[in-house]
């Protein structure tokens, strides 16, 4: 078993968002996305990869292939790898994300950002 606690991943630089990985294997990642008021993670897709994301705090906005929907903590979303995907924080807080990356596309997509 490991265990870890999400309050230690939780980091809000001001000016850019954070990635922290909570668990790594070979096939898969389990990180945090933490998000200052207003801050975006750019349109992307993970090819081959399914994306599941835990809204945990804050509110924000996921947009897929160009639709909009509004998050809060509890939510829930599965994303496709052919899907593309964006992410704003709300304006009035910080906002975290749990994402599950189910088959990592390439090394990059599991490692630390900020």
């Amino acid at each position: 078993m490991e265990k870890r606690a999400i309050a230690e991943y939780q980091e809000f630089p001001e000016g850019r968002f954070t990635k922290r990985i909570l668990f790594k294997e070979a096939s898969h990642v389990v990180f945090l996305l933490n998000f200052a008021p207003d801050q975006q993670l750019p349109t992307h897709k993970h090819p081959g990869a399914d994306v599941y994301i835990l809204h945990l705090e804050g509110s924000g906005t996921v947009t897929v292939n160009g639709i909009e929907t509004p998050l809060k903590n509890g939510d829930v979303v599965r994303i496709t790898g052919d899907e593309e995907f964006a992410y704003r924080s709300g304006e009035s807080g910080v906002s975290s994300l749990y994402v599950t990356l189910i088959t990592i596309p390439s090394p990059d997509y599991a490692e630390n950002v900020g």
